[in-house]
């Protein structure tokens, strides 16, 4: 066996030892060597494998296993531009702690610098976006190399998992390989022409055992106040905690929809246009501000959780931080950060005007924004407007769906009138909050979470720009785990988002509509019918929910397009927010 071999070898059973049981490839020849120990692994029905052409699309598809399953997911390509086109990845999978191992196969030293074919700089490519990163070294045929490979290995594998209390997140292995890169064509026993074994520890084990544990440090103490409010943002901590801790105290809870605290009494669908009111606001002035996750999906969300920077009565803002020395507070305003927070002298009956002023409010906020959306789907003759499909897609879920959110509209979108619905799992890249790999992720997503539970289908709703930007990952081979995937694409031929952000004032004979809203005319139906995929225009109320109905397991993906306008979306939500905000402000 040769020490390409060997290494790939060694390197995947270790790997698989310590828990891998997800890996994505990408193809390349400098990569052969693991790859085909990948391969090998899944024969032995150890692991389950992925293969895609695209090494951007395979890097989010990763992401999305990895984030769904909430264990780390190896993924592989070969040198040279390919490594770099993992980076996005590994930037969402640092910002939003997701477990990744990141493999690049490279060049060895005397080809790197001389003009060798696909050889770039890969040392540290991700700079400080990796909990740890290593060069493993050329293989080599000598005593003790096993060792070295099977504990790197574990090292890797415990640092993208957030052992000994670390944060999860991606770790870099760069593989520098010598030709022969394949096996020996006489194949032989593996441990044939080497100075000792190359077999692991006994029974399966792993080479070196890591406690994945983390340490659980005193929560704060933090005393109760009548006027308290919870924020919910994106991320991995204990949810259903602080939706417990919201009701025990009669606090509102303000969750974004992939938070995993939009559910209880004490959620409030339609928070936002309370918080765009500033009567509203300013009549309800909390004394304390929890928060967790990366809340962010709107600049007067963003002030509530300012408050504490300055002003009277003074405010107590505490972030519950998502890990060792991690915690959201763009503000800058927070003056409490804690792991996890116990509340401390809650009477025992606790006042109900406070929790019932948002309650009142947010329904009241909430029915004139769908007065609006109902009013308008009427005068448009029974089209389907933007925020009608987030409520149309939220309804006809089935129970134990995934949905997946992308980011710009669609997640705001989901945010503003659907109720919560707790049977049902939403997840989104918010670490990063880009619109690159999307459907990949979604489609990662959507395979752990049908290995989870098993029969259970996957939902994204996404805009047009995320899947143009993405359409290498509808590049999914038949031989490959297909996922029970139904994206709903919103086609509004453009950057939406803009219409209702600065550069709006640019339109008349401005760069507005070449350099933001940026239309691109391309037909979503030929796409999908370019890679196979099961496709469907939704054009009236209902016919979301029919194009949904056949998504069952074993279907694989389809796409469901909504088309839309840019500017008439812009000016429905703008009289949405108007109204909900005035209904707001009647109850202020």
């Amino acid at each position: 066996m040769n020490p390409s071999t060997a290494f790939a070898t060694v390197l995947a059973d270790e790997l698989a030892r310590c828990g891998l049981r997800e890996a994505v490839v990408a193809p390349g020849s400098r990569s052969a060597p693991l790859a085909m120990a990948l391969w090998a692994l899944e024969q032995a029905g150890r692991i389950r494998l992925h293969v895609r052409i695209d090494e951007r699309s395979a890097a989010f598809t990763a992401l999305g296993l990895a984030k769904a399953s909430r264990r780390p997911v190896a993924v592989l390509c070969t040198s040279g531009t390919a490594a770099a086109n993992f980076h996005p990845a590994v930037i969402e999978a640092d910002e939003s702690a997701v477990p990744l191992l990141v493999l690049t196969a490279d060049r060895p030293p005397e080809l790197r610098g001389a003009g060798a074919s696909q050889t770039v700089d890969q040392v540290k490519l991700y700079g400080s976006a990796v909990r740890w990163y290593a060069d493993a070294g050329v293989p080599e045929r000598r005593p003790g190399a096993a060792g070295y490979w099977r504990s790197l290995a574990c090292r890797a594998w415990a640092g993208a998992a957030g052992a000994l209390g670390a944060l999860p997140g991606p770790v870099h292995l760069n593989l520098p390989l010598r030709d022969p890169l394949v096996p020996d064509p006489d194949g032989g026993d593996a441990d044939d022409g080497w100075p000792e074994p190359l077999d692991g520890r006994p029974g399966g084990r792993p080479w070196t055992r890591v406690s994945e544990a983390r340490p659980h440090p005193e929560p704060l103490e933090l005393p109760w106040a009548e006027r308290g409010v919870v924020v919910c943002g994106d991320g991995d901590y204990d949810a259903a905690a602080l939706v417990e801790l919201a009701q025990r105290a009669g606090w509102p809870v303000l969750a974004e929809p992939s938070s995993g605290a939009r559910r209880g009494p004490n959620a409030l669908a339609g928070y936002q246009y309370l918080l765009a009111s500033a009567a509203f606001t300013a009549a309800h002035r909390p004394q304390v501000v929890l928060s967790a996750g990366r809340p962010g999906l709107s600049r007067p969300q963003s002030a509530l959780l300012g408050l504490a920077r300055a002003g009277t009565p003074p405010v107590r803002h505490v972030v519950v931080g998502a890990g060792p020395g991690m915690w959201a507070d763009p503000q800058r305003a927070a003056t409490d950060a804690a792991a996890s927070v116990r509340l401390t002298g809650v009477p025992g009956r606790v006042p109900g005007g406070w929790l019932a002023g948002w309650q009142r409010a947010g329904a009241a906020a909430g029915d004139a924004a769908a007065r609006v959306l109902d009013d308008s789907r009427a005068a448009a003759g029974g089209g389907l407007p933007e925020p009608e499909v987030a409520r149309e897609l939220i309804a006809a879920l089935p129970g134990n769906a995934l949905l997946w959110c992308g980011n710009s509209l669609s997640v705001r979108d989901l945010d503003l009138l659907p109720p919560p619905r707790p049977d049902v799992r939403v997840l989104a890249s918010r670490g990063a909050s880009g619109i690159d790999g999307t459907f990949s992720t979604a489609a990662g997503a959507a395979l752990a979470h049908a290995a989870q539970y098993p029969g259970a289908v996957a939902f994204a709703l996404i805009g047009d720009l995320s899947l143009l930007h993405d359409a290498p990952g509808l590049a999914i081979g038949p031989a490959e785990p297909r996922p029970d995937l139904c994206v709903v694409v919103v086609n509004n031929d453009g950057g939406g988002i803009f219409e209702g952000l600065e550069p709006a004032r640019f339109k008349d004979g401005g760069p507005f509509e070449r350099v933001f809203g940026t239309p691109h005319g391309a037909s979503v139906e030929r796409l999908a019918a370019a890679f196979g995929v099961p496709y469907a225009l939704a054009e009236r109320p209902g016919d979301l929910a029919k194009a949904a109905a056949p998504v069952l397991a074993g279907t694989g993906p389809r796409i469901i397009e909504v088309r839309t306008g840019r500017a008439a979306s812009a000016d429905l939500r703008a009289r949405m927010r108007a109204a909900a905000v005035a209904a707001a402000e009647r109850l202020a």
